[in-house]
């Protein structure tokens, strides 16, 4: 099975509304994407962003990312991207986040682990996503040649690998064509989840955590799935409770997902809820925290019942097992894992299951 890279640092995100809805695109605007605009920092780079409740880069792996940069390189046809800007802010990738994120991680050399990554991340990368990026600039330098083989080629032509010299020619006429979306935000927003359900349909799931974003079971999900690290979706409130809600959802990612799953399983030390990293991972987190109860309907001005819910959570974790007093002794090993040693998502959240029945009849 293919191993996906994880590119979501590459491209930021922030809030897609906007309070004045008078504003709207206004060009004129670029047309094309060269390589230099690809460049972390940069001033293209440093004005993108991808909408809030947009789902995570983490859908290609290595081989198609090196066939995007290939055809890239080769002038063959890409896709264009699709952008919307609004007045004097941020630009905003309706359509090709994957595209501009796979180009990116080729020039900045960051397939999930590198600097830009590791600084979104706050150095918190799975020891596994970080293979899976090594494997991937392997696979990728072997076959198609580093961007700092071409930017050296420059200086030192005759010392350059042959597939570098066979590019080096067009190498500064290759370009991404670029589509821009003119109208105000809501109009913006629609055109992204229609032109996102007709090329990879979002799942029934996917829409409802994309809805739940300002949901306290929305943004409970967000924050435990990557520790509390990553885009800062809580960072609207207060400055101290956002510093709790992310500890809070540090723990609680430790109690999920540590220690680190790794295959083949050679040990019975496993995670309560196999990796953290797995395609599947964020809805079934999300899945988890409508099992426990937390609201799922109304938005959370002050991250308050955010707060309270991530309490709870960790209870309700915390109690399945861990070595606070209040354990079960549930051994993911017994309880969760098959005998093959695979994950089973529906045994873990029949331990949730059991769990909240026991508190009801208890209560």
């Amino acid at each position: 099975m293919a191993q996906k890279l994880f590119l979501d640092a590459l491209i930021g995100r922030d809030d897609f509304e906007v309070e004045d809805q008078s504003h709207s695109s206004q060009g004129p605007h670029k047309t094309t994407l060269s390589y230099a605009d690809f460049e972390i920092p940069g001033f293209f780079f440093s004005s993108l962003r991808k909408p809030d409740f947009q789902r995570e880069t983490n859908e290609w792996d290595a081989e198609k990312v090196k066939d995007l940069v290939k055809s890239f390189l080769d002038g063959d046809l890409v896709p264009a991207i699709i952008l919307w800007k609004y007045a004097d802010s941020y630009t905003f990738v309706i359509d090709g986040a994957h595209r501009i994120s796979a180009i990116s991680a080729w020039v900045n050399d960051d397939y999930g682990g590198g600097r830009v990554s590791r600084k979104f991340f706050d150095n918190a990368i799975p020891e596994q996503q970080l293979d899976i990026a090594k494997k991937a600039r392997e696979i990728i330098n072997r076959d198609i040649g580093a961007y700092k083989d071409f930017k050296d080629a420059l200086y030192e032509p005759d010392s350059a690998a042959e597939h570098v010299k066979k590019r080096l020619k067009s190498f500064g006429t290759r370009a991404l064509q670029l589509q821009w979306v003119d109208g105000d935000s809501k109009k913006a927003e629609s055109s992204f989840f229609k032109i996102n359900q007709s090329s990879t349909p979002i799942s029934d799931t996917e829409i409802a955590i994309l809805e739940a974003r300002r949901k306290p079971s929305g943004l409970c999900s967000r924050a435990i799935l990557r520790g509390g690290q990553g885009y800062k979706y809580w960072s609207v409130f207060e400055a101290s409770l956002a510093d709790k809600i992310q500890k809070e959802a540090g723990i609680i990612n430790a109690l999920i997902f540590k220690p680190e799953l790794l295959t083949s399983i050679k040990t019975l030390d496993l995670p309560l809820g196999g990796k953290n990293h797995a395609s599947n991972s964020l809805s079934m987190v999300f899945e988890l925290v409508k099992l426990l109860g937390v609201n799922n309907t109304e938005e959370d001005t002050t991250g308050e019942e955010t707060l309270k819910a991530l309490i709870k959570i960790k209870k309700s974790m915390q109690r399945i097992n861990d070595i606070h007093p209040s354990s079960l002794g549930l051994h993911p090993a017994v309880y969760i894992y098959s005998r093959s040693g695979n994950f089973r998502v529906s045994a873990f959240m029949q331990q949730l299951y059991s769990l909240r029945s026991f508190q009801t009849i208890k209560n």
